[in-house]
């Protein structure tokens, strides 16, 4: 390995972004995050702005919608990583066109964190949200910038906690709702391994042009083993409840928003499988954990452990 590449993350302070942002201060990159100035004296972001001090992260004062000052920020690293939020993925393009003009980024993660994009099968409001970080990618090949792209999948301190039960706040102990029939595979990745994973994709040749899914095998279940993974952690048989999809699709639709995006989420994973639907191949993806088996993730089992 060369001398380990200075990383700017853009989207820093946000759900993803600090646990990258942390990886990267740990790994001994030196890391640089670009933050507006409001967020800078933002009460609610003070613990993490101070904790981003400590381990040693540099604030660039910058905004997306700043031209120059995301060409400056730019200009002092070698490596960007976008982890912004929904809102502003469409807003990539002026991340893009910020790189072309600093001209010197050896490579580029855009906001994904999620499901393969170009392997989905989702149905609205999702799919738009697919297709712009899709987008994104295509913009990103065009102007020929290097890139990797992150498929870490789902979130666990997402759905975990409730066992993908839409608006509760801890696993069930009765019954469980599931969609579909409970079979196809999901795979749910702890946040700081993500984080861990990204950085040490940054240098590494092997992933270079290519995604990187982060598939551990120990955090890979349909919803079914997930139930009866929880049922022997409690020792208790859950109810449970299965929704087919004709009946999934229909709650889509009526549901509001942002219930509707976790539903056709959770349609596209738990009932088509679009997770691990496909097979990885070298032309276009890597696995993370067969990169990097020195990680020691934490694995569904001991994640589930904290709720017993």
């Amino acid at each position: 390995m060369a001398e380990t590449s200075k990383i700017l993350i853009i989207g820093g302070t946000g759900y993803i972004g600090k646990f990258i942002v942390e990886a990267s201060a740990k790994s001994g990159h030196p890391t640089f995050a670009l933050i507006r100035e409001s967020t800078a004296s933002d009460p609610a972001k003070a613990e993490l702005i101070k904790s981003f001090k400590e381990s040693g992260v540099t604030f660039l004062y910058g905004d997306l919608y700043d031209h120059e000052s995301l060409v400056k920020a730019i200009k002092q690293v070698d490596v960007v990583i976008s982890t912004v939020g929904h809102g502003q993925l469409a807003d990539q393009v002026k991340i893009i066109a910020a790189i072309k003009e600093a001209g010197n980024v050896k490579r580029f993660f855009p906001s994904e964190f999620g499901n393969d994009v170009d392997r989905v099968h989702a149905v609205e409001p999702a799919k738009s949200a697919f297709e712009i970080k899709a987008q994104i990618r295509r913009t990103v090949e065009a102007e020929g910038i290097p890139y990797t792209y992150v498929s870490s999948n789902f979130f666990a301190g997402y759905f975990l906690p409730s066992l993908s039960q839409p608006g509760a706040t801890a696993p069930p102990r009765d019954k469980v709702v599931i969609l579909g029939d409970g079979n196809p595979k999901a795979i749910f990745n702890n946040e700081k391994d993500i984080g861990t994973y990204t950085i040490k994709a940054v240098d590494d040749p092997r992933t270079l042009n290519k995604v990187l899914y982060i598939r551990s095998p120990g955090n890979i279940y349909s919803f079914n083993e997930l139930v009866s993974l929880w049922e022997k952690k409690i020792g208790k048989t859950l109810e449970r409840v299965y929704v087919p999809e004709d009946q999934v699709l229909k709650n889509i639709q009526e549901a509001p928003i942002p219930v509707n995006v976790i539903l056709a989420i959770g349609h596209s994973v738990f009932v088509k499988g679009d997770h691990t639907n496909f097979e990885i191949e070298v032309s276009f993806g890597v696995e993370a954990s067969e990169l990097y088996p020195d990680v020691k993730y934490i694995t569904v089992d001991e994640y589930l452990n904290q709720f017993v």
